[in-house]
């Protein structure tokens, strides 16, 4: 081996191998924090966090451009990671409850909801790494070669800062004495909760969303053998996995209500997104998995199936209910003379209504449209009338002239997004297979939207975009489905 290869392999090795070490001291003195309340012990774990984050960012992109022989380095690389994350977000998950009875003892509402969600972050990475380490382990037995998928990739960027900003938050110790670089790590420590909201739930998307890729990509693979030729009992095995994400779907919108409870409408709208995201996925897995296709001979008169009627079910919840709901217990807390004479309730439940009827008449409709939906869909219809609240949220805090006009805008938005669902012959391109058939335009908007997510102006972007989806069918209606790469059946 030259001489150049064997300096490039150490460093290969040093920036895998070193990972572990550093996170572990970082651990070690992060019990130290917790015991002595030593700034200087924080410190020092801060600096070791950071310097494995660098490292993660690295070691993989050092790997594949120098060290493409070093198979070791590859393998180490992998279980590297599971090391490193079953320290991590366990010690979070500690740290975020000692928060809360050593530096916060008279902590919010607030506050604990953020150490709970902790505790479901690491959950979800524990689980998401240990299911990805079986699917491609089964893999390498197959024909099929394991390879890293585009949700994978974003979660390993994401994951190290989210750990390392975690870190520094939840185990900030004042300092009598600060230095340069401990005001630096005392403005990222004060940052506010609603930011960290949006970071963690933004991850879990995207541990979820891997879950569902590794699915996608190895499930049929998964279970050849173990059912032995039996089609039906492979089928309802497959099942588990998109009614699962169906059931993400419906508990995205459970939780945006609960988050609305609480005053959250950035949150609120978060997790509706997430459930969209679940939404799109779910049919996306069933159709990978071959669960589309009916395996009896005998014509069905209606589309009906187990999970069309489940996936109706979430939809109901997370993009009828949920929304209908938070327009309600938001708009009715607001002591504004001009909201409160507005038929908040009547509101409401005639979206709720007209959102179950456009849900029963996507399901028996017997003539659908390839590539495209009768009437707006539900999911974008829910992001469309919660947009405006987040701006209304914002008027209420800085109590400004605005609270009345965003209230009633609100109002009638909800009646606007309700018809739109049930005119059914205008025709909405079905955007989440547009963006798979066009992968530019979906990193595009979604680098806008996420980037947007952490200034003043998220609301208005989101609205934005329901408005020019609301108004989209004016462009789209004349679109072959042939022309986005549907086929169209016979």
């Amino acid at each position: 081996m030259k001489e150049e290869q064997k300096v490039l392999q150490r460093i290969a090795a040093v920036l895998v191998y070193g990972r572990a070490p550093l996170v572990f001291a970082g651990m070690v003195f992060a019990v130290g924090v917790m015991w002595t309340h030593s700034s200087t012990l924080y410190i020092l774990g801060v600096i070791c966090f950071l310097i494995a984050m660098c490292f993660d960012l690295v070691d993989r992109w050092f790997s594949v451009r120098f060290g493409k022989e070093f198979k070791l380095v590859s393998l180490a690389d992998k279980m590297m990671d599971k090391v490193i994350y079953s320290i991590i977000f366990p010690l979070l998950t500690a740290g975020a409850m000692w928060r809360l009875l050593e530096v916060s003892p008279e902590y919010t509402r607030v506050e604990l909801l953020h150490a709970i969600l902790v505790l479901f972050l690491c959950i979800a990475v524990l689980i998401r790494d240990n299911f990805a380490h079986f699917m491609r382990g089964f893999s390498i037995r197959t024909d099929e070669k394991p390879e890293e998928t585009e949700y994978a990739r974003l979660r390993q960027i994401v994951a190290a800062p989210v750990g390392a900003l975690l870190y520094i938050y939840i185990f900030f110790i004042p300092s009598s004495d600060p230095g340069i670089f401990y005001g630096w790590i005392s403005k990222i420590s004060h940052i506010p909760l609603r930011n960290l909201f949006f970071i963690e739930i933004f991850f879990l998307i995207f541990i979820f969303g891997s879950i569902a890729m590794n699915c996608r990509k190895y499930g049929s693979f998964c279970l050849d053998e173990i059912c032995l030729g039996d089609v039906k009992l492979r089928r309802r095995i497959l099942s588990i996995f998109p009614n699962a994400l169906t059931l993400m779907n419906a508990l995205m919108g459970l939780m945006a209500v609960f988050f609305a409870y609480q005053g959250k409408i950035r949150e609120a709208y978060l997790l509706l997104v997430g459930g969209a995201v679940f939404d799109k996925v779910d049919g996306a897995l069933a159709r990978k998995l071959g669960l589309t296709t009916i395996i009896e001979n005998k014509p069905r008169r209606f589309n009906i199936t187990f999970g069309g009627i489940m996936d109706d079910i979430a939809d109901a919840v997370s993009f009828c209910i949920a929304p209908g709901w938070i327009f309600y217990i938001f708009l009715s807390q607001i002591q504004n003379p001009v909201i409160q004479k507005l038929p908040l309730r009547f509101a409401a439940i005639a979206y709720i209504l007209l959102g179950f009827t456009r849900l029963v008449y996507f399901t028996l409709d017997r003539n659908p449209i390839p590539g495209f939906f009768k009437g707006m869909p539900t999911p974008a219809a829910a992001l469309l009338v919660t947009a405006p609240m987040i701006m209304l949220e914002i008027a209420v805090e800085k109590s400004t002239g605005m609270v009345a006009f965003w209230g009633i805008f609100s109002f009638c938005l909800m009646f606007l997004a309700a018809g739109a669902m049930n005119t059914y012959p205008v025709i909405y391109l079905h955007i989440g297979r547009f963006m798979d058939r066009r992968p530019w335009f979906a990193r595009i908007n979604l680098m806008v939207f996420l980037f947007s997510a952490f200034t003043p102006f998220f609301g208005y972007v989101a609205l934005s975009y329901g408005t020019l989806y609301l108004l989209s069918p004016i462009v789209t209606r004349s679109i072959d489905p042939k022309d986005i790469g549907v086929k169209v059946s016979d």
